[in-house]
């Protein structure tokens, strides 16, 4: 196994040794001086990258090239392009043209823009990303093999319409105001400083049948009605346990896959809910992680149709058990190999971390509303919280040792060092190390060791938008202490002062307990920390001042890609919920009531047969009874809901986006409840879908 995936690994994907192999040495040096330096990528330069490119994916079956790139629908796009071109003798060659690679232009007008444009303003302009490198996309059903290109997406006017310019810019902000910190600790070598991201996956696998008659997870992506399932995820037998063979054959051909494109798929496991599982990568570049992450829900729906199944990415697809996030660890690295977040064996004595430290813990306090918009969409609503992700409240997890460490910095109090090491009490059991730190699964925000662990993203959310925003807070507090650093006498003095005046600044950040507790949430009140229980709360981060001046400053977002981002996100959570509460009504209207009247109707003919041979029916009309009662809820609930879908929006988007959380989505909750009470009266085989019990225990568990 060994042997293949060595021999495997990357086969899809121009790295670095294929483009040592494909390229003339000048070539590569200059193309590696514009991935590491920015440098411009001169046209001559260029052809000859985009020739070589595309001989290596002909020789491997490409017929096709695309721009791939993130727009703000959530999901990545292309346009393909054939290599054919006419040759003018009447014949045709093969030909991708520098000018081709560097710059592509897409039919923008159906996109996402927030009034960016008019929808009659069709151009886009998509812009090779060469920090990414290039993959074929192989279609085992006879779709052909396509060479992918990373690439930015703007519009006419330059403003980004994408997921990746703005990650790419906060990058370039973090890297500049790290440099300076670097320097004043005396590092002449490093020459860029980089945010490495490792993003688990979580997901649920269900058969494709079951998939295929629930119309609520084929238009939404998860289930909107339901009773619970009867035996639920308490007994937590699930979490860890043995991997069946249905899934193990879904995992490894997703270790495959991934392989192929470059991706270090690393760790899987079942997760707690039935049907849950997970998958997580090694490190990579934010830029690099966030591409990957897509192409790894894609695959991973491509390949469970291929077997049978269906995965649902959404993040509550069954209310009853857990939902499914996204845990995005990020890190601060140097191109020469150092981890900028590593305590070291001494961390009080550690400076450079301490003030790395301190950045960071400054930036989560001071924009804690941006870090929970990062994460906000109306899917995700419905998991924070409620004992299976951490709560709304942002807040910081440093572990008891980081606390300890604290306490004594702000008491000036020297630091002794600590053993960190495990006993089992079994002589045959080795001496193990313990971390730094535990593990808080409640907490948002949790330091792990060597980087930071922000547990909040959705399963089906893009990535790039939480490390955007982490990228430039943390390029903001940087910016802030290197200021204070190059202006100090005595720079030892000024690291430590930094250091205690942000702990005491903002200490109220830091929290080690149990996040789900209602007592958490009175304290977070009572320390002033935000708490944005819904989407449409959140977005307004997006109009605060300080917002606005944190990305004009470090040139992430101007003021017009702010407002279209606001639109848009407004737009979208509205569409969500509208679309959420006509696909329940329909389903109420065409399958639960028909089902649930006939059922009525042959029930009281029962009893009707029954009394007339002389049986005692008083069970039974209790039973009917409450049948009756039932379908009179549910038919009640449906009108209602039906009344408010035939109103006309607001045409304001934030006034729209309050009508939807405030009347839409609370009358669609009442509708599925009455829905969930009918299925516990009516027969198994007379209802009309597959129920939690099918889905969840039936099939490939």
């Amino acid at each position: 196994m060994s042997n293949k995936i060595e021999r495997i690994f990357g086969k899809n994907l121009f790295h670095d040794e294929v483009m040592k192999q494909y390229l003339p040495p000048e070539t590569y040096a200059a193309l590696q001086r514009s991935m590491t330096g920015g440098e411009e990528l001169d046209p001559e330069a260029a052809d000859v990258v985009a020739e070589a490119m595309m001989k290596w994916a002909v020789e491997r079956g490409a017929t096709h090239y695309t721009h791939w790139f993130h727009p703000l629908t959530g999901v990545t796009a292309e346009k393909h392009n054939s290599f054919i071109e006419l040759d003018g003798k009447g014949g045709i060659r093969l030909s991708l043209s520098g000018k081709s690679l560097i710059k592509g232009e897409s039919d923008a007008s159906s996109f996402p823009s927030g009034g960016l444009r008019a929808n009659f303003e069709a151009r886009g302009y998509t812009a090779w990303d060469c920090t990414s490198p290039a993959f074929l996309k192989e279609d085992n059903e006879g779709g052909g093999v396509t060479l992918c290109i990373p690439t930015a997406f703007c519009s006419y006017n330059g403003e980004a319409l994408d997921q990746k310019t703005p990650l790419l810019r906060s990058m370039e902000a973090l890297n500049k105001h790290a440099l300076r910190i670097l320097r004043l600790f005396g590092d002449t070598e490093t020459r860029r400083v980089i945010t490495n991201v490792g993003a688990e996956q979580e997901y649920f696998l269900i058969e494709r049948e079951f998939f295929e008659k629930r119309w609520d997870i084929r238009l939404t992506g998860k289930t909107l009605m339901g009773a619970a399932p009867l035996k639920g995820q308490s007994d937590s037998s699930h979490y860890y346990g043995a991997i069946t063979d249905r899934v193990a054959r879904f995992m490894n051909e997703l270790d495959e896959e991934l392989w192929k494109l470059g991706i270090t798929a690393k760790t899987k496991h079942n997760e707690a809910a039935p049907c849950q599982h997970e998958m997580a990568p090694v490190y990579a570049t934010a830029n690099i992680a966030c591409d990957q992450n897509q192409l790894v829900m894609e695959m991973m729906k491509k390949i469970a149709r291929r077997q049978g199944l269906a995965c649902l990415l959404t993040e509550k697809p069954f209310p009853h058990v857990n939902g499914s996030g996204k845990h995005n660890n990020w890190s601060i690295g140097t191109d020469t190999g150092h981890n900028l977040l590593e305590p070291g064996k001494t961390p009080y004595d550690n400076a450079q971390f301490l003030i790395f430290l301190s950045a960071v813990i400054r930036a989560v306090d001071k924009h804690a509303a941006l870090l929970r918009l990062s994460c906000a969409s109306a899917s995700n609503d419905r998991r924070l919280g409620g004992y299976e992700a951490p709560p709304a409240i942002i807040s910081m997890y440093l572990g008891d040792d980081l606390i300890d460490l604290i306490e004594k910095v702000k008491s000036n109090v020297e630091q002794p060092e600590r053993a960190l090491t495990l006993r089992f009490g079994v002589p045959t059991l080795p001496q193990v190390y313990r971390d730094s730190t535990d593990r808080n699964r409640t907490s948002p925000f949790a330091f792990t060791g060597n980087k930071f662990e922000y547990r909040m993203p959705g399963a089906s959310q893009s990535i790039s938008e939480c490390n955007t925003v982490l990228n430039t807070i943390v390029a903001e507090s940087l910016d802030h202490i290197a200021t204070r650093l190059e202006m100090a006498d005595d720079f030892a003095a000024e690291v430590r002062e930094i250091f205690r005046d942000i702990l005491f600044g903002h200490e109220r950040i830091l929290f080690n307990g149990d996040g789900y507790s209602k007592q958490w949430e009175e304290e977070a009140a009572r320390r002033g920390l935000p708490n944005f229980t819904n989407t449409v709360d959140a977005i307004d981060a997006l109009k605060y001042p300080q917002t606005r001046r944190l990305y004009e400053t470090y040139g992430v977002f101007t003021a017009p890609e702010l407002d279209a981002r606001y639109e848009v996100l407004l737009e979208q959570y509205t569409e969500q919920v509208l679309l959420e509460a006509r696909v329940a009504a329909d389903m109420a209207r065409r399958q639960v009531m028909p089902v649930c009247t006939e059922y009525m109707s042959r029930f009281a003919g029962w009893i009707v047969a029954s009394r007339t041979a002389g049986l005692d029916c008083s069970a039974m009309d209790d039973d009917l009874v409450a049948l009756d009662n039932a379908c009179a809820k549910l038919g009640r609930r449906l009108e209602r809901l039906e009344k408010v879908l035939r109103l006309s929006l607001p045409g304001d988007k934030k006034a729209a986006a309050v009508f939807a959380r405030d009347e839409v989505l609370v009358k669609t909750q009442a509708l599925c409840s009455a829905c969930n009470s009918l299925e516990r009266l009516v027969p198994r085989d007379l209802w009309p879908m597959p129920t939690f019990d099918d889905m969840l225990y039936e099939g490939i568990e």
